[in-house]
């Protein structure tokens, strides 16, 4: 996990550019999604997190946003409602 605030540009276009970055998070909310979700887009530099991978997020104990990964929610909401 990578907190956006601790990257300069610099370092935060070459993990784009050379995919160590596919998914980012909301620190506060737990959330994370995809690099092009409108809702992540909006969110503060603060609050900003970015992963590797899925899996990395969900270790962390990150959930899927309900906007850009509508499917992955609605399997962890029904996983989460059952325990």
């Amino acid at each position: 996990m990578m907190l956006h605030e601790m990257l300069t540009p610099l370092e935060l276009f070459n993990a784009l550019r050379h995919q160590k970055i596919k998914w980012a998070g909301n620190r506060k909310l737990k959330i994370y999604g995809t690099l092009h979700c409108k809702s992540g887009k909006r969110m503060k530099k603060s609050t900003r997190v970015f992963f590797s991978s899925e899996n990395e997020a969900l270790k962390e104990g990150y959930r899927p946003c309900g906007h850009c990964m509508r499917k992955a929610y609605q399997d962890w909401k029904t996983e989460n409602l059952e325990s």
